[in-house]
């Protein structure tokens, strides 16, 4: 199967991430695991609209966690899944993985920031026929969890 592009500036895969204070989530990514802000739509009460954040080609956005006694747009009635792990008593459904290009520079910053580092700076080797990676993984300002490697040999 052949596969149209995406729109232009849009990655062919992109996540989205759900937080109980999205704003803020906004902020601390982009001073801990420097991130930029795409786009950032803000509503009347300040809340988050739509944003788009950007590492390098890879593109995130960030939305509020469904709270009670939120209101939803008839066919919108999705949004009551959206969840944050403070919401999942720290549970996760997914993680994501993201090549920088300095790993522990990356990794002082985002314990400078308050990162909580759940797995330290590592090296994997994986044999001749493969690669070796420098990683670390660390949950964010609410709790998802995020890896982070170098590839410092290509097999």
């Amino acid at each position: 199967m052949q596969h149209q592009p995406p729109p232009p500036e849009w990655p062919q895969i992109s996540a989205s991430l759900f937080y109980r204070d999205p704003a803020a989530a906004i902020a601390w990514l982009c001073k801990a695991f420097e991130f930029e802000v795409k786009i950032k739509v803000e509503g009347q009460d300040g809340s988050i609209v739509h944003s788009e954040l950007v590492y390098g080609q890879g593109l995130i956005m960030v939305a509020g966690a469904a709270r009670p006694g939120m209101g939803f747009e008839p066919g919108q009635e999705y949004r009551r899944l959206f969840a944050s792990p403070l919401d999942l008593e720290h549970r996760h459904n997914q993680a994501m993985f993201i090549y920088v290009d300095d790993v522990e520079v990356h990794h002082a910053r985002a314990l400078e920031h308050g990162a909580k580092v759940f797995m330290a700076l590592t090296t994997n080797d994986y044999g001749p026929d493969y690669w070796t990676d420098r990683s670390y993984g660390a949950y964010d300002c609410e709790g998802h969890l995020w890896w982070f490697s170098q590839r410092l040999r290509t097999g």
